[in-house]
């Protein structure tokens, strides 16, 4: 991996992660989302604390990582999804792991116990990169969902998830 430096999303990060969230929807196999939200709609889902952008030596944005809460309800409060997305031109770099594992810090610190996702079967890099990151695999919902990009085809998801080792 190539000098990267982590640091928390802001504000003017908005149009360079939403370009790299976008980018991740028109591959097909990162969401059942069309298009990003506005910044307005993705900072409000988003918790604080949580959110962090990946940067190279020349200040370009190579992928994000953020959380949002499960459930409002109090006995879910440390349980997050997640989404991390990386540039195109900066996969295999290490970029998502570096992600991972600052995500991971900042949810150990705040005693978040659960960090989950779904992930399309076929997304066989983001699978390997979660599992390398500790994510284990809760099983597959099959033909969850509808994927409108895809033909309205049925679209399994893979469901993981990573415990913190500090729940008793």
């Amino acid at each position: 991996m190539s000098l990267v430096t982590l640091r928390a999303m802001d504000a003017g990060d908005a149009a360079q992660v939403l370009a790299i969230y976008q980018a991740g929807i028109d591959g097909g196999d990162a969401t059942f989302e069309l298009r990003a939200p506005s910044w307005a709609a993705f900072d409000a889902s988003r918790l604080p604390g949580h959110r962090h952008v990946a940067i190279d030596a020349a200040g370009a944005l190579l992928g994000w990582v953020a959380v949002s809460a499960v459930s409002a309800r109090p006995a879910y409060a440390g349980v997050v999804e997640h989404s991390v997305y990386v540039d195109p031109g900066a996969r295999g770099r290490g970029v998502g792991r570096a992600l991972l594992d600052a995500l991971i810090a900042s949810t150990e610190a705040a005693g978040i116990w659960t960090v989950q996702s779904a992930i399309f079967p076929e997304n066989t890099a983001s699978l390997a990169l979660h599992r390398a990151a500790g994510f284990r695999v809760v099983g597959v919902r099959e033909k969850v969902a509808r994927h409108p990009a895809r033909g309205n085809r049925w679209r399994d998801t893979v469901f993981i998830e990573r415990r913190s080792p500090h729940i008793h």
